[in-house]
C-alpha cells in the first residue's frame, strides 16, 4: 500500500528496494496520489520496479512535473502536461486490469467527497485523477465523475486495501504526517498555523485508519528514517530520500516478526519494532504495497 506525498514519494523507492532485495512480491497494490503512480509501475514490474523508479526520480525537476498552466484555465496553478509525459514514459499497459499485479488507485469524488476505487478501465485517466492535487493540478472527468487526489481523504489508503480483500498490508508511507508531530507551538504567522493544523489533520487521519485496519489484519508500517523532509516540490533531494529509506526499511524488515492482526511499526520511543507479539513469522497474503 503506497501513500501520498508529492516528491516525498521518492522514499517509496527506497522502501521498494528493501522489499525487492528480500524477495517480497505483493499480491495486490493500492496507491493514492504519487503512491498510485509508483504503485502502478510496481504492479507492472513487481520484481524490478525500484531501479527504474530510481532512475526517473533522481533526474526529475519541478518543471518536469509541475509546469505552469494558463491563467485562463482557472482550475489549477499547474497543467498536467508534465505528469502526462511522466506516465507515458512508464510504458504501462493501457488498462488497469492488464497490470501484472492487481492494482487499485484511490481517488476522491469532488462532488460527494466519497473515495473512488479505480481498479479497472483506462489506466492513464486513473493515475491523472489520483495525482490531481486540488488547486495545483486539474481535476479529471472519468465515468461521469469529477475526480481529484485521493490523498485528501485517504493519505494512507489502508481502508481501501482491506476493502479490496487484503489479508495483511505493508504500508509504504512518507512525509512528516506519518510520524508523531513534535510538540511545538507554531510561530504566530498565518502560514505556520495553517501548516501545523494541516499536519495534525493528516496525522490523525492516518492514525485512525491504521488502528482500524490493524484490529482485523496484520498492518506493517515501514519506517523511512527521514527526519529532514524537503518541500513537496523540491526534487533535488530524491537520492537522499531513496538511500535513507532503503537502509532504514531494510533493517526493520530484517528484524520483523508478524504474529496475527496488529500494528507493526517502529516504536516511537525506540528503534525497535512495536507489535502485539513478535515471537513468530507468518505470511501476509493479499498484501497491498
Amino acid at each position: 500500500m503506497v501513500g501520498a506525498g508529492g516528491v516525498l514519494g521518492a522514499a517509496h523507492i527506497g522502501a521498494g528496494y528493501a522489499l525487492e532485495r528480500r524477495g517480497f512480491v505483493p499480491d495486490m497494490i493500492v496507491g493514492t496520489s504519487v503512491g498510485a503512480l509508483n504503485g502502478a509501475i510496481a504492479a507492472a514490474h513487481p520484481d524490478r520496479a525500484a531501479p527504474w523508479l530510481d532512475h526517473v526520480w533522481t533526474r526529475l525537476r519541478r518543471r518536469d512535473v509541475y509546469p505552469l498552466g494558463y491563467l485562463s484555465a482557472r482550475t489549477s496553478v499547474f497543467t498536467d502536461r508534465g505528469l502526462r509525459r511522466l506516465i507515458a514514459r512508464a510504458e504501462l499497459p493501457p488498462r488497469i486490469e492488464q497490470l501484472a499485479v492487481p492494482f487499485t488507485a484511490v481517488a476522491m469524488d469532488l462532488v460527494t467527497g466519497a473515495p473512488v476505487l479505480l481498479d479497472r478501465g483506462d489506466r492513464a485517466s486513473a493515475l491523472l485523477a489520483d495525482a490531481a492535487i486540488p488547486g495545483m493540478l486539474p481535476p479529471v472527468d472519468r465515468a461521469g465523475r469529477t475526480l481529484v487526489d485521493g490523498g485528501v481523504i485517504a493519505y494512507v489508503p489502508v481502508l481501501a486495501a482491506r476493502q479490496a480483500g487484503a489479508a495483511g498490508v505493508v504500508v509504504v508511507a512518507t512525509g512528516p504526517e506519518s510520524s508523531p508531530p513534535p510538540p511545538t507551538v507554531p510561530r504566530r504567522r498565518a502560514d505556520a498555523i495553517a501548516a501545523r493544523a494541516g499536519l495534525l489533520l493528516l496525522h490523525h487521519q492516518i492514525e485512525r485508519d491504521l488502528r482500524e485496519v490493524s484490529r482485523h489484519i496484520p498492518t506493517v508500517v515501514l519506517p523511512t528514517g527521514i527526519e529532514d523532509w524537503p518541500a513537496p516540490w523540491d526534487f533535488g533531494h530524491a537520492a537522499r530520500l531513496i538511500d535513507t529509506a532503503c537502509r532504514t526499511a531494510g533493517r526493520f524488515l530484517d528484524e520483523l516478526r508478524v504474529n496475527g492482526p496488529g500494528l507493526y511499526r517502529v516504536d516511537d520511543s525506540s528503534a525497535t519494532c512495536a507489535s502485539p507479539d513478535t515471537t513468530s513469522t507468518t505470511s501476509t497474503a493479499g498484501v497491498g504495497l
